[in-house]
């Protein structure tokens, strides 16, 4: 038996802040939440005591949506990148992720699912892999970011089926342009099935967002970027996403991608469930400056800046979940327990894992961050067990 006993803690749950609490994990579970007066110690001799002195616990992050970090890419997956992957953000407070596809052959997106879903079977050291998110190639060309448009295809729902046949379970997200012939099908099969059908890299009309939430759009990747904006006569897809609480959004919040004064509208209109924070983080993360590649792409990253080398699009980030909670409290002014929802407990719902991920309580996994006052990331464990400090 494994145990480990935080006391001291400003501990950040659903209900509220405890101050001064205590936090007791048994094989990897919390046993206990709450105050010191409730505590009847039941901790072995071996337990694992660590005294807090007021910093900040609070729950791992969870990211819905990154592409890779350290030199990795999850289009190259396999054992040895999904560790490199893995072990870097949960460096960085991220103990569950969403394992990122980019647009691609079938192939090879093929490829990747086998090799992650080898990777879930065998267990894992480091951050949790909590399934795939399909981002593309299901997307507009109009909108194509850093994806290779030449691979952009309308939506096969025949790939899904056969892909959902053989990893039951493993696409927990898709992202598509619901606008595109087959669209509205192939969102109402992912309702049916369980797998979140978000818009992105979309020239879709606040109609055509409309008539998708009707059949079981829910949400939005990376509100703001690659998509039909917002104007006051054709409110395009940013005002469906702002509009419609039936769909949560991600944003990227590193100051680049989104100005703070759009990202502190999101978290007017998508209070309290709506809004999650993700990195969109590529290869590079972790790794300064330099040329990439990303999806078979060029990227040149310049003041951790990364674009495409040819035309300059914004080539995901190199963005960290720690690094986006600093964010979200310093300059868009958000509280510490706000930021913690969205990066743990908003994700968490959304992939419909709240009974066990996303927030500090009895009978959850002990996914947690400590955290000095100044938003210093200290330590990580993962299912209580301590990774390397950041």
């Amino acid at each position: 038996m494994s145990e480990l006993l935080i006391s001291g803690a400003k501990v950040v749950t659903e209900h509220g802040i405890i101050e001064n609490g205590i936090v007791h994990v048994v094989d990897g579970k919390l046993a206990y939440v709450g105050e010191p007066s409730d505590w009847q110690d039941t901790a072995s001799p071996s337990v694992v005591r660590i005294e807090a002195d007021g910093k900040w616990l609070l729950p791992g992050f969870i990211d819905v949506h990154v592409h890779g970090g350290y030199g990795a890419d999850f289009m190259d997956a396999n054992s040895e990148t999904l560790n490199t992957i893995t072990k870097y953000h949960a460096s960085h407070g991220t103990t569950g992720m969403l394992a990122t596809t980019m647009t691609a052959t079938r192939e090879a997106i093929d490829r990747v699912l086998v090799e992650v879903h080898s990777y879930m079977e065998q267990g894992m050291p480091y951050a949790q892999l909590l399934g795939v998110h399909l981002e593309g190639p299901f997307i507009s060309p109009k909108w194509a970011g850093a994806q290779d448009p030449k691979l952009m295809v309308t939506p096969q729902l025949d790939w899904l089926k056969e892909w959902h046949e053989r990893f039951p379970q493993l696409m927990k997200q898709l992202t598509l342009a619901p606008e595109r012939e087959g669209g509205h099908e192939m969102i109402a099969w992912l309702r049916n099935h369980g797998i979140v059908a978000a818009c992105g890299h979309t020239d879709a009309s606040y109609a055509d967002i409309q008539s998708a939430v009707a059949v079981g759009l829910s949400h939005a990747v990376h509100t703001f970027n690659a998509m039909k904006p917002l104007h006051h006569r054709e409110p395009g897809t940013v005002g469906a996403v702002l509009t419609d609480a039936r769909i949560s959004g991600e944003v990227i919040a590193d100051g680049i991608h989104v100005h703070p004064a759009a990202i502190k509208l999101l978290t007017m209109v998508k209070q309290p469930h709506g809004l999650l924070l993700i990195t969109d983080a590529m290869s590079a993360a972790g790794l300064g400056d330099g040329q990439y590649d990303l999806g078979g792409q060029a990227v040149t990253v310049q003041a951790g800046v990364a674009r495409l080398t040819e035309g300059g699009a914004l080539a995901g980030s190199t963005l960290t979940m720690i690094d986006a909670l600093r964010f979200m409290v310093r300059e868009v002014g958000v509280s510490v327990t706000d930021a913690s929802r969205y990066a743990s407990g908003n994700p968490a719902r959304l992939l419909g894992l709240e009974a066990t991920h996303g927030s500090i309580a009895a009978g959850k996994h002990a996914d947690l961050l400590l955290i000095s006052s100044e938003l210093e990331l200290e330590q990580v464990w993962v299912h209580g067990v301590a990774m390397k400090e950041a």
